[in-house]
């Protein structure tokens, strides 16, 4: 099925008026099909001309247009040509629809626990011809009438709230005007829970074996809910638009964190529905993934994109204020400092050969999927908030009103919104808007100072660009200078500037006492990557872990990631600064992040082969020290000991993980929990210390979906060539399997323990991944070729075989994955080879 292209979409969108849609659908048929009706009533502004529709059945029955029938052979590659168009016209389509197993379309899932059946529809980018007959562009919004047949246990929800008008028959009023990648149906004998505030009726939503794990934590998730709901009323001053219900729907392999449809908001329930002991951190980031969604409802959803180049916008725009939100409105003050360190992310994929634009151009709505990325959610979000710096919070949101109130359930462009910030704001913004938002690559930011030892003479603020990328922009920052008095480091003095250009001169600084640690960009209020003088780096180890402030404490951690990445701060030094920080790190966030790139690409990808046995050796050491002195049954104590069990790597550390998973030699107040239980099978695995009985074993304890995910995982990761052919057929060429369960096939093929076993696959995953993975569907693409990719061949062969890949003739989701792995596989070996000199400070 071709994608729609932008001049196809402009031309229909200029031809037809949708005015509503009628969808009834079956889903009591059996576990392969569903039945489908729409019928669509549209104008059409020059009648006569011909249009089409997108269908993609698994039968199509009948197609009727203004009372003719017209031949169900004319369908072609999911469109369906509809000639001759009257003023005023009305199209009926019947089919049967197949269920997907990938997540797009209508997902039906059996849970193997109890063999239940669940199923959810995601419509996005263009799956809802998955499910009904649509125009499918999101300029095209119609207000919509469900109606759907269901076993007569089950409980349907949808974007507006519904009744059982008969047994096993379902009736939903009509929605607000939605594009139709909003429109969805969730489907199943979910568990339901529901509370009323502020005149609109809640429901959180479940599986049934995840009842307890929502009962439990149902009052967090109201009381988050809530929080975030006020507080967006208060910023944005306006009504929320759909309705008198909001659902949120916890639903099994979802490919997605979640998403925001109207009304009706999904969420991948293995994510965010704890059956184990968790830290704050996942707390905090489902509480924020909560007001993400929720922050969509006006941005998005309220007021849509008239293409999909706009993309970017609608996730940004519900990146900053979806933590903002959780910041002000919910107990996770901390998810600010959060989102400073996932940041990484957006810089990241700014730095790769695919960077793009925040606004960039879209040509057909499949390349969509490619740049939902880094750069659309957290440079954006970063990007937005700079905005916000730079015009003035009350200007910024009086502009948003503006905008909400223009467009209202209609659709508008980045240009409409830049407008009502310039009118509310009084600044031109275009030429800021061309700087930041029509050009690529960070910018870096450091101070440069003079001083006589006690008091700076001279100081200014140098921006650089990378040469391939040389555009600089306005930002404004704020420099903290900060003095260590015992273990406390205080900021003793702050000052706001606004940047522009190559060398902004401080004359503010002139006079003021020298500080022990000067501090650029501090409190984050920009997107720039940032250096230290050498006199603040070399104080880093000393004063970092004194400052009270998890903003500051979380810029200069993805400072010193970043500077690991660029090859400028060598890993053995990087985790000297983890050991020295992390004992007295209070955001569970930052150590949980810290951990997670130490890991899997400090030590993994960034050391040489033979110097990674010392940097785990290394990193077991602080695990193991902050595990012995945490708080029992803390989360320090539950983070500490998974890092310290992945980096077990010898037999005695293998005997006292087997000694745990006994019940013996547990550190006090632990819970080995069926997900504790997992990860240390996993690395048992991994060093040929677990073996097919005691996945088994594991198995019978925990006959979850997790589990069998987690069971996979572990067969994967046995160091024989027997499991690795298998997980390679499987993942590359295996169909009726979900994304999820091919995912955590593939997360279990590739250890730097086994380089030697899996050589022979470094070539083949580019030699078979074109006609294996290739052939999927696009978001088994987009997860599958990463999880796949061999991330830790860092060579100049398997550069030269990435290379290769890439001259020929691939999908463009997966040539975009290669393109960022390759880049990262450069970095790696570029990493590597400087690993020997010590470059702090260069």
């Amino acid at each position: 099925m071709p994608s729609l292209s932008h001049d196809d979409a402009v031309a229909r969108r200029r031809l037809i008026d949708v005015v509503s849609y009628d969808v009834d659908l079956d889903l009591d048929r059996g576990g392969e099909v569903f039945g489908s009706t729409v019928s669509i009533r549209f104008t059409c502004h020059s009648p006569g001309e011909a249009t089409f529709v997108e269908v993609a059945p698994h039968r199509l029955h009948r197609v009727v247009l203004n009372g003719v029938e017209l031949p169900v052979s004319a369908l072609a590659d999911g469109r369906f040509p509809l000639p001759d168009l009257a003023a005023d016209n009305e199209l009926s389509v019947t089919a049967d629809m197949e269920y997907s197993r990938s997540g797009e379309g209508l997902h039906r899932f059996t849970d193997p626990e109890d063999g239940r059946v669940y199923t959810y529809m995601m419509g996005f980018l263009d799956m809802a011809s998955r499910v009904f007959a649509c125009f499918e562009q999101p300029d095209l919004k119609a207000p919509y009438r469900l109606t759907v047949t269901a076993p007569s246990d089950w409980t349907v929800i949808g974007n507006e709230s519904g009744e059982r008008v008969a047994q096993g028959r379902w009736s939903f009023k009509e929605t607000r005007p939605l594009a139709t990648y909003f429109v969805t149906l969730v489907a199943g004998p979910y568990h339901s829970l529901y509370r009323e505030h502020d005149g609109v009726r809640f429901g959180l939503h479940a599986r049934q074996t995840y009842r307890e794990a929502l009962d439990t934590d149902a009052d967090e998730l109201f009381d988050v809910t809530f929080g975030c709901w006020d507080r967006l009323h208060e910023l944005y001053g306006v009504r929320y638009p759909f309705g008198e219900s909001y659902d949120q729907c916890f639903v099994p392999e979802f490919n997605a964190g979640a998403m925001e449809n109207p009304g009706c908001v999904t969420f991948r329930d293995e994510a965010f529905m704890y059956r184990s002991q968790v830290t704050e951190t996942r707390r905090q980031s489902r509480a924020v993934t909560i007001a993400h969604e929720m922050a969509h409802m006006w941005f998005g959803d309220l007021v849509t994109m008239r293409w999909w180049d706009d993309l970017w916008l609608n996730e940004s725009f519900a990146d900053c204020m979806g933590v903002r939100a959780a910041v002000e409105g919910t107990r996770f003050t901390g998810a600010r400092a959060a989102d400073v360190i996932e940041a990484g992310w957006g810089y990241a994929a700014d730095q790769r050969p695919s960077t793009h634009p925040v606004a960039g151009t879209v040509a057909e709505s499949g390349a969509a999927l490619s740049n939902f990325d880094g750069i659309s959610y957290a440079k954006g979000g970063a990007v937005l908030n700079q905005l916000a710096a730079w015009v003035g919070d009350e200007a910024f949101f009086a502009g948003l009103r503006d905008y909400f109130s223009r467009h209202r359930f209609g659709n508008a462009s980045l240009d409409d919104l830049m407008d009502c910030l310039a009118a509310a704001s009084g600044r031109d913004l275009a030429d800021w808007s061309r700087r930041w938002l029509r050009t690529t690559g960070p910018n870096t930011l450091r101070v440069e100072v003079e001083s006589d030892g006690a008091v700076y003479t001279a100081a200014a603020v140098i921006q650089t660009a990378p040469p391939e990328h040389p555009t600089s922009r306005p930002h404004r920052v704020r420099l903290g200078l900060y003095r260590g008095e015992g273990d406390v480091t205080t900021r003793f003095h702050e000052v706001t500037v606004d940047v522009d250009g190559d060398r902004t001169e401080l004359p503010q600084l002139v006079g003021v006492p020298v500080a022990d640690l000067l501090v650029p960009n501090d409190d984050d209020l920009t997107y720039a990557k940032v250096r230290l003088d050498a006199a603040s780096l070399a104080a880093l180890p000393t004063l970092m872990a004194g400052i009270e402030s998890p903003e500051t404490r979380a810029l200069l951690w993805s400072t010193l990631t970043d500077m690991v990445r660029d090859g400028e701060l060598p890993v053995m030094r990087y985790l000297d600064v983890l050991a020295a920080v992390a004992p007295t790190e209070s955001s569970i966030a930052a150590l949980d992040l810290q951990f997670g790139f130490a890991r899997r690409s400090a030590v993994d990808c960034y050391l040489p082969r033979e110097q990674r046995s010392a940097g785990l050796h290394r990193l077991r050491e602080i695990a193991t020290g902050l595990r012995e002195s945490a708080v029992p049954g803390g989360d320090v104590q539950l983070s500490a000991f998974r890092l310290e069990a992945d980096t077990v790597d010898d037999d005695a550390g293998v005997a006292w993980l087997r000694a745990v998973l006994a019940g013996e030699d547990v550190p006090v107040g632990l819970d080995v929990d069926a997900e504790l239980r997992w990860a240390i099978l996993t690395r048992l695995s991994v060093l040929g210390a677990a073996g097919e009985a005691d996945v088994v074993a594991e198995l019978e304890r925990d006959p979850s979906s997790e589990g069998r995910k987690h069971a996979a995982t572990c067969r994967a990761a046995f160091p024989t060539a027997e499991a690795k052919a298998a997980a390679w057929q499987e993942v590359q060429y295996a169909s009726g399997r979900s994304n999820h369960e091919l995912r955590a096939v593939a997360k279990g093929f590739w250890w730097p323990e086994q380089a030697d076993l899996t050589a022979e696959y470094v070539s083949r995953y580019f030699t078979d991944t074109p006609d294996g993975i290739g052939k999927r569907m696009p978001w088994e693409i987009m997860h599958l070729a990463r999880e796949l990719f061999p991330v830790h061949a860092a060579s100049v062969e398997t550069v030269a075989a990435a290379e290769r890949m890439l001259d020929r003739e691939l999908d463009p989701q997966l040539r975009r994955v290669v393109v960022d792995c390759l880049d990262d596989l450069r970095r790696a070996i570029r990493v590597a080879g400087r690993q020997s000199a010590d470059t702090i400070g260069r």
